[in-house]
Parts: C-alpha cells; structure tokens; sequence
C-alpha cells in the first residue's frame, strides 16, 4: 500500500483487507473512472444512522426534533470537512491535474465527500459495526449538547424540519445531470416532496451544494402557498 494511505488506515484505526477500496475512497472522479462518489453515496447513509445511534446514547432526553437538529449540524459539510482535515485526507487525496491545481485538495466539498467515502469503504470492507465504530472515534473529541440546535440552518434542515413538523415524509434529492469538465463540473439536483406534489431543482458546484440550492427552492415555494 502507498505510504500516505498506510499513515491513514492507521489513523483510521482499521486495516483494510480489501485496501483498494481506501484508495478508491480518496480518488476524485477527475483523477480516474475508478473514483470515490459510489462510496460517498455509501458513506452518507452508514454516516446518518451511525450518528443517530450516537445522539440517542448521548442525549437521552432530548425529542426527536432536537436530535435532527443537531445531526443536522454534525453531518453537514463545515463539520465534515474539519474532521477530513484533522485525519489528513488532503494529502492523500488523488485528483486530476486541473482539479490539484484549482485547490481541490483544501475544497470543503471534496473532503467531506472524501470522508463519506471513506466510511463507506470501511463499510463494505468490514461491514456495518467497523464503520460505526470509526463514526464513533471520528466525532469523539467533537463536543456534542442540545445547544448546537441553535446553530444556523441551511436550506436542507430547514426543509426537512418544516415537513417533520406537518408530519410529511422527507424529501428525496437525485442528480439529474452533471455539466462541464470533471474538474469544474456543476451539478444539476432534483428535490421531491411526492406528497405534496413538489419538484424544483438546484444547481452548484457539487452535489451538496446542489441539494441546497434545490431544498431552498422547495422551501420557497412552501412558504408561498402555506405563509
């Protein structure tokens, strides 16, 4: 194994039987057809259940609208990209020519979508309670308390509370199209709310940032009908 992914699967605290799956979870889809975003989309949801599981252990008497809050705060990309960071993903990160030049090693977006990945491959490495327990170290110096509800909300968490709070299901968001080179691309993102018959769309930069830009114009159209 490459040194640099050898200093991470140890700081990972997981040896990899299959290590082609760590290297294809820091390899951005500039860098090879072989790259990370089927892990991410992996990693993203062992990531929500995992920090569910934590924030019912943590927080016992919280409801579950202050736990969505806060899981909200703790998987949203600012918190992701610190701990992709302090595990040292920018150095092993492998990405094309143009997307190292442009600084895709220190894009927020990159790295937290390097971190999903990376669960994700513990994931299909080792199976669910590896990748648990790696979710569990990763957030262990994070200082988690009902307070961090207070924070900011983005356009996705303030979409699903406002639906949580009328009892509807959550949105669904796909990736209807990618545009421009792979080191400058733009996604093209669907939000859904099948019951209330609800479709808008959203582009950015990635694809977070594309669910964004759809779920704030779902909300907005939310809010002129219902005020």
């Amino acid at each position: 194994m490459d040194p640099g992914l050898d200093a991470l699967q140890q700081r990972l605290q997981h040896p990899f039987a299959q290590p082609r799956l760590l290297q294809r979870a820091v390899t951005h889809r500039s860098h090879s057809a072989d790259h990370n975003e089927r892990l991410e989309f992996l990693g993203d949801s062992v990531l929500n259940l995992a920090v569910a599981a934590l924030l019912f252990d943590r927080l016992k008497d919280q409801p579950e609208g202050d736990l969505s809050r806060v899981r909200a705060n703790l998987v949203r990309q600012e918190t992701l990209h610190r701990l992709a960071v302090d595990l040292g993903l920018p150095e092993v990160l492998r990405l094309g020519e143009g997307e190292a030049r442009s600084g895709g090693h220190r894009r927020p977006s990159i790295l937290a979508d390097a971190l999903e990945a990376v669960i994700g491959a513990v994931h299909l490495d080792a199976g669910y309670p590896a990748a648990e327990a790696l979710v569990r170290r990763l957030f262990g110096a994070v200082e988690i308390t009902p307070q961090m509800q207070a924070a900011a909300k983005d356009p996705k968490t303030e979409l699903q509370e406002w639906l949580q709070g009328r009892k509807h299901p959550l949105p669904a968001y796909r990736i209807v199209s990618t545009i421009g080179a792979a080191h400058q691309q733009t996604f093209e993102v669907e939000c859904e709310v099948a019951e209330l018959s609800i479709t808008e769309r959203g582009l950015g930069a990635s694809r977070r940032a594309g669910e964004q830009a759809a779920a704030a114009a779902v909300l907005m159209r939310l809010k002129a009908r219902h005020g």
